[in-house]
């Protein structure tokens, strides 16, 4: 296969990211499928030593810090995310970097035979694994073959039940908990800590970013089961904001107090929650020292200054100001507009807004729709659907924010909203693009060029 070939191909799997069938871990009961599957592949997920990242918030920039952290310290390092903002191969990155379109279509060829159970004994025979198993697949494939020093895995939902959970973690890492996907994970925090503390282990050290007491007590309950002795961040890892008088919207830093020693650090990621995905990513990288491993406090601070986790709190324009953050349900919109309180917003909000259908998509308008601190102004929003398939019609979200009193104009497209906000801006206005990562990638491309890959098959009905 060629990589558009292989592109092709991965889409005609089963693929509950972006399809209507419903969630994508109620029809799972166990992992037999995907273990079968690293079976047949000779178990590449055993080859590297593993950090593990499960959480609601800040488990995309955590992990994204212990990666760039470590391959400061000289390890070869691999990374796997999702979802992508533009293109495939972003998921899957070696040393920092995506893998490219000619690897990325190499372990489709050689994965493809593959993907079906073919052992008539099983209880499903000749049944294939879905698109988000074969690309965990790929990762793992990938990582082993490059025989890099560490693998640092992100989980896609949950955890328990989730394709990555095929490790065994050096390091498992459960960042800040919050309600989603309620109709996969459960109703209360409690249930939802449950499922992602299934990554926890034995033998594996376990660090714990703050929680809320019901979480906590299910994380701290997984941890006594497998014998584990947490690490918690803002207990035994502590961090205070460093103020520099540099221009806030360049960066941030921050000073850790770790169990080993301490770092200053300066990290390019805006907002407070990211200090605490700093903190937590120290705690991580500490643990692995205690294993042995040689992670100089440099090569930190070194590896988080050069962090990239784009689509968190971006600023994509100066003149006017533009920053796109993918806060995607009410506990990222209350953490983006509580950060934005810092920044001395002075003139207008102006906001372009997105959602996918089956999200609190309410919640997160009423959040939006206060005015702002500053101007004592509510904000000028332009409603935008998204490509994705699960995303929500501009005028469902119009709707939304009418009921909040706020007359929302209904765009086209996210890019015909970004250029309807980007013209109505003056200087002192802040553009904000939120409510969805796949509006922010849309947003991201219409000011920075970028080209993405389009999926015609997939896009809504009305936008084909």
């Amino acid at each position: 296969m060629d990589y558009r070939q292989s592109i092709d191909a991965l889409l005609s799997m089963v693929d509950h990211e972006r399809n209507r069938l419903g969630p994508r871990q109620k029809a799972i009961v166990d992992l037999s499928r995907m273990e079968r599957f690293m079976d047949r592949l000779g178990n590449p997920q055993r080859h590297a030593k593993t950090i593990h990242v499960a959480g609601t918030k800040g488990k995309g920039s955590t992990a994204a810090f212990c990666d760039s952290a470590l391959n400061a310290a000289g390890f070869h390092t691999g990374f796997y995310s999702s979802p992508h903002l533009h293109h495939f191969t972003e998921r899957i990155r070696l040393d920092r970097l995506p893998i490219s379109e000619e690897g990325y279509a190499g372990l489709m060829d050689q994965l493809w035979p593959h993907r079906t159970d073919d052992d008539p004994g099983s209880s499903h025979p000749f049944e294939a694994v879905t698109l988000f198993e074969f690309m965990t697949g790929m990762a793992y494939q990938c990582f082993a073959q490059e025989k890099v020093d560490f693998q640092t895995i992100e989980v896609g939902l949950g955890g328990r039940l989730d394709a990555t959970n095929v490790v065994t973690p050096d390091v498992a890492v459960i960042t800040s908990i919050s309600l989603d996907h309620t109709a996969i994970l459960g109703d209360t925090l409690g249930e939802i800590a449950s499922e992602k503390a299934g990554i926890i282990k034995p033998g594996s050290a376990v660090v714990v970013a703050p929680q809320a007491p019901e979480a906590m007590s299910r994380i701290l309950e997984a941890c006594r089961h497998q014998g584990s002795k947490p690490i918690l961040a803002g207990r035994d890892v502590t961090w205070d904001k460093v103020e520099t008088g540099r221009d806030p919207w360049q960066g941030q830093s921050l000073m850790v107090k770790g169990r080993r020693g301490e770092y200053q650090l300066d990290i390019p990621l805006l907002g407070e929650h990211q200090l605490e995905n700093a903190a937590t990513a120290i705690a991580a990288l500490e643990a692995l020292i205690d294993q042995g491993h040689e992670i100089p406090a440099e090569a930190s601070k070194q590896g988080f200054s050069q962090v990239s986790w784009p689509g968190r709190m971006e600023v994509l324009s100066r003149n006017p100001l533009f920053v796109a953050d993918g806060a995607h349900n009410l506990y990222s919109v209350n953490s983006l507009m509580e950060s934005l309180k810092g920044y001395s917003l002075s003139g207008r909000l102006i906001v372009v807004a997105g959602f996918s259908r089956d999200k609190s998509v309410a919640d997160m308008v009423n959040r939006l729709a206060r005015v702002n601190p500053v101007s004592q102004a509510k904000p000028i929003v332009f409603a935008a659907r998204s490509r994705h398939p699960r995303s929500l019609s501009a005028a469902a979200i119009a709707a939304h924010f009418g009921n909040e009193g706020i007359d929302a104009v209904e765009s086209a497209s996210v890019a015909d909203a970004v250029t309807q906000a980007l013209a109505l801006a003056s200087p002192g206005d802040l553009v904000l693009a939120t409510g969805s990562l796949f509006v922010v990638a849309e947003a991201r491309e219409a000011i920075l060029g970028i080209e993405p890959e389009i999926y015609p098959d997939l896009l809504p009905q009305d936008l084909r």
